[in-house]
């Protein structure tokens, strides 16, 4: 094991113990009143070193807007898959197995964001990267440009129903917000037949 691997390990372990305990604050306390020195404390590390992780506060909920496992996974689908067909593999592989500690935490990271103006603010920007990812790996996937205005309907179309879901999420702690979005990108796929 190199040096650089247990040191990137050790990071991201600090990063998420950080997290957990923002978050643990935040529901306890509330978002707008909880301190970054509250959450330092918490975290049993130092006010620097929270700045160093997470230089503001709302980046202790916000995503970074990426996520390179669903970006490995829509690549890794078979070629002959039709790309929504892809988005739909790659949702399952990337996030079918994840512990249900991680998915209570993404789902009280969510709630959070609508919740909170400043949060769902800070999020915007990386919604939008994220969609810029997506229509990156479409355009990739069918040879095509990624500014193609078709490549960004459908970028656009994806994060709609993400978007429903999230929502719907929000609201209803025991919707399995996976089938959902698999469901709802299979209506997409087959269009709308009332």
């Amino acid at each position: 094991m190199t040096t650089d691997g247990l040191r990137a390990r050790k990071k991201a372990r600090t990063r998420a113990l950080i997290q957990r305990h923002a978050l643990r604050l935040f529901a306890e306390q509330g978002y707008e009143v909880t301190t970054m020195d509250q959450i330092a404390a918490a975290a049993e590390v130092s006010p620097s070193t929270l700045f160093r992780y997470f230089p503001a506060k709302e980046q202790l909920v916000v995503s970074d807007g990426g996520s390179p496992e669903l970006a490995a996974a829509f690549r890794a689908q078979p070629l002959q898959l039709s790309p929504l067909r892809a988005v739909r593999g790659a949702i399952r592989q990337a996030f079918a197995d994840l512990p249900a500690a991680e998915t209570a935490e993404r789902r009280q990271r969510q709630t959070l964001v609508l919740a909170v103006p400043e949060l769902w603010t800070a999020s915007l920007g990386h919604i939008r990267a994220t969609q810029r990812l997506l229509a990156e790996l479409v355009a990739e996937r069918t040879g095509r440009d990624p500014g193609d205005e078709e490549i960004h309907s459908f970028a656009g179309a994806v994060f709609g129903v993400l978007l429903e879901v999230w929502l719907r999420w929000a609201e209803d702690p025991d919707l399995d917000a996976l089938a959902a979005l698999d469901a709802g990108l299979a209506h997409l796929e087959r269009g709308l037949a009332l």
